[in-house]
């Protein structure tokens, strides 16, 4: 079965993931606006789409979005966690195809493995982001190099 949604805890990706903002405080806007950027590119690059939830203590403020297909990005209201977010959009996704829950808290993917849901932890998805995204760059320039040839040889 399909991924229909990539489900991510937000801080606990950016908590595993320090190179990425480096030197910004991982509950920072830059550290945010880092991610989604990032998260972005990954969800060009393998076509599922990404939903990104932040804990909603702190800043309410959305990341900077730039592109219109973007990921989303969604922060718990008081009184909920952004594993609550998750666990929940695993329950409603159910019906319409697998989702993968990206978390390293242990008791959140239980929950979303007990429906039928798959499960990363932030260090393998992580190199799931950077194969894919290096697999993309690989590609692109293969295109650029064939492309190239195609216009020399047409001269």
């Amino acid at each position: 079965m399909a991924l229909v949604r990539i489900l991510i805890d937000g801080y606990s990706l950016l908590h595993s993931w320090p190179e990425l903002a480096e030197g910004a405080p991982r509950h920072s806007e830059t550290a945010r606006d880092a991610l989604v950027e990032l998260l972005q590119q990954y969800q060009d690059a393998c076509g599922t789409p990404v939903t990104i939830f932040f804990d909603g203590r702190g800043s309410r403020r959305k990341p900077k979005n730039e592109s219109g297909t973007a990921v989303e990005v969604l922060f718990s209201s008081s009184g909920q966690t952004a594993d609550d977010l998750i666990e929940r959009a695993a329950h409603r996704f159910q019906p319409y195809g697998e989702v993968l829950a990206v978390t390293d808290d242990f008791a959140v993917r239980d929950t979303v493995g007990g429906f039928n849901g798959s499960v990363a932890s932030c260090g393998n998805f992580i190199a799931m982001i950077q194969n894919a995204l290096a697999n993309l760059q690989e590609n692109l320039n293969n295109h650029n190099r064939s492309e190239r040839n195609r216009f020399f040889r047409s001269r």
